[in-house]
């Protein structure tokens, strides 16, 4: 594991990070709402990387289907805006 960075809500994320994972992060910003409290945690395991926000929120990615899995703080999976019917 190596340690990333951590950047306040609502601020940029790492430009390293894939365009999926950016998404993901801006979906759990805008469930946030007007809290914009809080940092995220940006690690890499094996070169993937593992984002965690003070409040529970996570965001998981996997590269080889360049897909993201967004979790509650209960660790419940929460679709993306793009992955409901609309």
């Amino acid at each position: 594991m190596q340690l990333g960075t951590r950047w306040n809500t609502g601020d940029e994320p790492s430009a390293r990070l894939p365009a999926a994972v950016v998404h993901a992060v801006r979906e759990v910003e805008a469930m946030l709402g007007a809290d914009t409290t809080g940092r995220w945690t940006l690690t890499w395991l094996e070169r993937v990387p593992v984002l965690d926000h003070d409040s529970g929120w996570s965001v998981r990615y996997d590269p080889a289907a360049d897909a993201v899995r967004i979790l509650s703080p209960d660790d419940d999976p929460v679709a993306l805006d793009s992955d409901t019917d609309e």
